[in-house]
């Protein structure tokens, strides 16, 4: 999760205190719709951050290309055990993509698909709004999915399947919980389907759950 200013704060001292290296993954940084971007924890402490990203969802997940921006110290061993541990990226997709870094091209896609799918992202919480008002909708501020609250008198599972009988597939919560039990809830993405698309998809999960609602 994105740590307020203090949190980020007390990680670095708790880090520098106890000589230990923090891992940042900077998930759905490229795709904040609603303010500027959170900074990298690594530029605030470069010498105790590892820094890693990929280019799976901004990109292509096909490419299988990622990236670790580390403290000095640490580089010449990181890139001895992944000459030696992984041959499966290819040499002409990662000059691709540094070419594509290095003439403002990957800047320039960022732009347009943040747009896109924050119109996506827009239809499909106004429709939840309008077929299901009383089921809450967060997560909205980044990222390619929502998450919705389902209604009381709701179960995910018979949603899950009566909204997939529709033609809508949409993931419970409840397999990814690492503690007890929670209110139940979806996983709804909205990147791949045009904003006509996501409309009509929450029309049809508002008819799931008012079929399986007790």
């Amino acid at each position: 999760m994105v740590l307020a200013p203090e949190r980020r704060a007390a990680l670095i001292a708790w880090a520098r205190r106890t000589s230990a290296v923090v891992v940042e993954d900077d998930y759905d940084a490229e795709f904040r719709y609603d303010r500027e971007p959170v900074g990298c924890l690594q530029g605030l402490a470069p010498d105790l951050v590892v820094h890693l990203g990929s280019l799976s969802k901004s990109l292509a997940p096909g490419l299988r290309l990622g990236w670790a921006v580390l403290p000095e110290p640490m580089v010449d061993e990181f890139r001895t055990d992944k000459q030696y541990t992984d041959l499966g990226c290819s040499a002409l997709d990662q000059l691709a993509f540094a070419r594509l870094l290095a003439d403002g091209g990957h800047d320039r896609h960022l732009r347009a698909v943040r747009a896109r799918y924050r119109a996506r992202r827009d239809a499909l919480a106004e429709a939840l709004a309008r077929h299901l008002p009383d089921a809450a909708v967060r997560g909205v501020s980044a990222g390619l999915h929502l998450y919705l609250d389902l209604p009381p008198g709701c179960a995910e599972g018979p949603v899950v399947e009566a909204a997939a009988a529709r033609g809508v597939r949409v993931e419970p919560v409840a397999p990814t919980r690492l503690t007890a039990p929670g209110p139940p809830a979806l996983v709804l993405g909205h990147a791949a389907l045009p904003e006509r698309g996501l409309a009509l998809a929450a029309q049809l999960l508002a008819g799931a759950v008012t079929e399986t609602r007790r």
